[in-house]
């Protein structure tokens, strides 16, 4: 009986269990808690999803990202405050110290609400830029909502994102995006700076712009951004795959706008939002419920016949022919799926020592229900050394993959070198010896067989 009450148990647990690969501790940041209610439909999709969701205000005494140096959340979701600041707990050095620790934040701003301090600096840090007064309001007289937003403009409607570029995968487009709309009210716009690692999701028409309602509500003489310089959702990865989402309106994640109806200038048909689809795909991209890759393992050997082609050898000879294979898993809302390389994008080994010998493509080979194998087979370089199988992959979206396995290159040893007789281009030296000999053998044998004449033989001749 005890049995069979800790299996029950044991399913439920499974059951509950949260879907993110990196936890399922979240933590929501909120002026006050029963705000929570303005976000109920969100929120109560997170926590059917299997997160355990934690509401904190700034000025909560038992606030703290960390215990005893580990992690207390894996998540953190920051909802405006009229808060200045974020208090001595949620400082920009703390935050980034959950960044740098693995940690996930989603943050949703609001043009009705400046900015915490903590939180400007914290994306200064980032090279991410909000409007110098930490508020702004994004407009567009040619795409906005008739219904809500006849005379303010400030109901953006935009499609769904699409493909951040050629190559990279589309995790932000909802399935059912065909006629729907994404509603961006009352938001806050951002600019990125160059780096590699921030990426927009969700960007600005080129007919929209920002501007300050209290101080330029008359005339707008200076913008602080337009078109596409404006990302209205943007995202960064760091280096060790921890992410960082800002939404410029957090009025999208309400229930209002997850069911709201609206049209578009110029249209005369009415259609839904696809904002609850949407939020989900990014919490979810956010929290590692998406676009997670998993080394499963690594395989090197020799492709020779005759040898023994033991797997992971410390030690190879110059020019032997190799094999070298990968195994990865990518990960789905809730389990492991083969990894598929998108397409016009390619899964490279590096064979390198201070800089690359060989740069191949990786094909996949073998696919199962949970990974795919990716190998290649090659000839090693003429050069002996310290030489590292290295495969960096580092996309949008994804978390990096970064393997490296060092190996011993040599030379060939003294019983290895190939005779000289197998060797064409050493067929004139061979017969040259050979001439040498044969000629030197016969001049002994002449040397040897021939006598002189006798001395009274000479003298009777003359």
């Amino acid at each position: 009986m005890k049995s069979l009450i800790s299996l029950f148990v044991l399913l439920c647990a499974a059951l509950v269990h949260a879907i993110s690969s990196s936890g399922d501790r979240l933590l929501v940041v909120l002026e006050d808690v029963a705000e929570k209610e303005t976000y109920s439909k969100f929120l109560g999709d997170l926590e059917g999803r299997g997160f355990q969701v934690n509401y904190e205000t700034p000025k909560s005494e038992g606030l703290n990202l960390f215990h005893l140096g580990e992690r207390s959340y894996d998540h953190v979701l920051f909802l405006p405050t009229k808060s200045k600041g974020l208090g001595p707990n949620l400082t920009p050095k703390i935050l980034l110290d959950f960044i740098n620790a693995d940690g996930n934040i989603l943050l949703a701003l609001s043009a009705s609400q400046p900015a915490p301090t903590s939180i400007v600096s914290l994306l200064l840090e980032l090279d991410i830029h909000l409007p110098p007064d930490r508020q702004g309001l994004v407009v567009d007289h040619f795409n906005y909502d008739v219904l809500s937003a006849s005379e303010k403009h400030d109901v953006l409607l935009l499609p769904p994102p699409g493909a951040y570029r050629p190559g990279v995968k589309d995790f932000f487009s909802p399935v059912s995006s065909s006629n729907g709309l994404i509603a961006f009210p009352n938001g806050m716009g951002q600019t990125l700076g160059s780096g590699p690692l921030l990426t927009p999701v969700l960007r600005a028409p080129s007919t929209s712009y920002s501007y300050n309602p209290k101080e330029q509500a008359e005339i707008i003489d200076d913008l602080f951004a337009s078109g596409a310089q404006l990302s209205l959702v943007s995202t960064m990865q760091a280096r060790n795959s921890a992410r960082f989402t800002v939404v410029g309106s957090a009025e999208m994640l309400t229930d209002k706008w997850f069911d709201a109806k609206v049209k578009k200038v110029g249209e005369k048909k009415e259609v839904a939002t696809l904002n609850r689809e949407f939020a989900k795909l990014l919490s979810g991209w956010t929290f590692k419920e998406t676009g997670v890759l998993k080394v499963n393992w690594i395989e090197h050997h020799l492709n020779e016949v005759g040898q023994s082609n033991a797997s992971n050898p410390k030690i190879y000879r110059i020019k032997n022919d190799v094999t070298y294979s990968i195994s990865l898993s990518e990960y789905s809302w809730d389990k492991y799926i083969p990894f598929t390389v998108p397409e016009s994008d390619e899964l490279q080994l590096e064979f390198s020592m201070l800089s690359p010998f060989h740069r191949l493509k990786l094909n996949p080979t073998a696919s199962s229900e949970d990974s795919t194998t990716y190998s290649v087979s090659f000839k090693l370089p003429d050069q002996h050394g310290i030489f590292n199988f290295m495969v960096n992959y580092k996309r949008p979206f994804y978390s990096n993959v970064e393997e490296k396995n060092t190996v011993s290159v040599r030379h060939f040893a003294h019983d290895e070198w190939p005779r000289s007789y197998v060797i064409s281009g050493a067929w004139p030296w061979i017969a040259g010896i050979a001439t040498t000999v044969v000629g030197w053998l016969g001049f002994c044998g002449i040397w040897l067989y021939s006598k002189p004449a006798k001395a009274g033989e000479s003298k009777k001749t003359q």
